[in-house]
């Protein structure tokens, strides 16, 4: 067994079945690949890595097992799981997620049936015992214990949840794994929620619920990400689109290489104002009040967005990269698939907690369009995104200055 000091979890046991695993390159690569992405042009702490909430996604699950009392064949797998469930991450992590799903045959960052191929991985995977079609199932959520984590209330969400609140510095990720985990059983159907969890429960909501618009969401981090995402599009216009698997497999320090020796002029220009943070500002930043519901869309579409961009920029008579259009996928009503064991029925979370539907409600009021520019140009496009996305007028609040 291996100990590794953990800032968040303090002492982290990696057994020794899974060392292996562990010096894998696919899962040291994760060494390298920032957790949140752009945020820390916003929080200076924020350099947290996908390979720390790794190593903390596995810790929590080994936990979990034991207040199950899951056999030890499946606390490896579970272990395992939490280890390896985020080697399918891009560089920068959720930054470039859209780049995955546009220009792959991968769905996302979870699609790892084919990174599990690695030579280290497999071997790993056979020492302990562990097949690559069982981990592709629990980081899916097609398997029986997958729910540890893949779920509604999983330890995945609990890791990543304290880790950035700690590394950021906002007091609003607070949660409680060990009374989350001592309230959880397995049952025939799955985990089940005992009624002394509830507060627990909704307090990790709670947690997700805020973290959004102050880290996740912030408006900072959503410019860099889409100045990120063009200076890719046009990397990939110079280099051609097949290209991008290689470079959605790279990490943080060998992707800024790539582009900043781009051919594409353009994808040069986006990587040194992100460098040097000369960041476009904001033209347009409305919520769901003001948007036409033609506008909304379940996922983001970075090509729709790129048109857009362009027809605004035309309006406004800017050059198209002088526009960048931001249109998050709007948050999907909040289905609790957890159930609570309420005396000797199994009943849903939400039926029991009125502050899902409350939460839900204050998720879809956080939702913003963004529309970025150069501050020079910033007049004539927010004039020019009015006209072409047909915004609604604004209440005096939305007249407030953006700075």
């Amino acid at each position: 067994m291996k100990v590794i000091r953990d800032p968040v979890h303090g002492q982290v046991r990696v057994p020794k079945q899974l060392l292996s695993i562990l010096d894998s390159p696919p899962v040291q690569r994760l060494r390298y690949i920032r957790q949140l992405g752009f945020s820390h042009l916003v929080y200076p702490g924020a350099n947290h890595t996908r390979f720390e909430h790794s190593l903390g996604t596995m810790h929590l699950a080994m936990k979990m097992s034991e207040e199950l009392g899951l056999a030890k064949e499946e606390m490896l797998l579970v272990a395992a799981s939490g280890l390896l469930h985020d080697i399918g991450h891009s560089p920068y992590s959720h930054a470039t997620e859209p780049i995955i799903q546009a220009y792959t045959a991968r769905s996302g960052h979870q699609d790892i049936a084919t990174l599990l191929d690695d030579p280290a991985i497999e071997r790993g995977l056979n020492e302990a015992g562990i097949t690559a079609a069982e981990i592709d199932a629990m980081v899916n959520g097609d398997h029986p214990l997958s729910g540890i984590i893949h779920g509604d209330l999983d330890v995945d969400r609990m890791d990543y949840l304290m880790r950035d609140a700690h590394y950021t510095g906002v007091p609003y990720g607070t949660v409680d794994p060990d009374r989350l985990m001592y309230s959880t059983i397995m049952t025939s159907e799955g985990l089940v929620l005992k009624e002394n969890g509830i507060q627990s429960a909704e307090s990790l909501l709670l947690a997700r619920t805020l973290m959004r618009p102050a880290v996740y969401f912030h408006h900072v981090s959503r410019i860099a990400e889409s100045m990120i995402l063009q200076a890719i599009q046009e990397h990939l216009k110079a280099v051609g689109t097949g290209e991008a698997a290689k470079l959605v497999g790279l990490d943080d320090a060998a992707f800024i290489c790539t582009m900043t020796s781009s051919p594409s002029a353009e994808a040069r220009a986006f990587l040194d104002r992100i460098l040097s943070r000369r960041l476009y500002k904001r033209a347009v930043y409305v919520g769901q009040d003001r948007v036409p519901s033609t506008v909304f869309s379940d996922e983001p579409d970075i090509a729709g967005n790129r048109l857009v961009a362009e027809e605004i920029a035309e309006v406004a008579g800017v050059l198209p990269e002088e526009v960048l259009v931001d249109i998050p996928a709007f948050p999907s009503t909040i289905r609790m698939a957890v159930k609570v064991r309420n005396h000797h029925d199994l009943v849903p979370l939400d039926e029991l907690s009125p502050q899902v539907s409350t939460l839900d409600a204050t998720r879809r009021g956080y939702w913003r369009l963004g529309v970025y520019t150069p501050a020079a140009c910033r007049d004539q496009v927010e004039q020019a995104a009015e006209a072409v996305l047909h915004l609604k007028k604004p209440t005096r609040q939305d007249k407030l200055v953006f700075t």
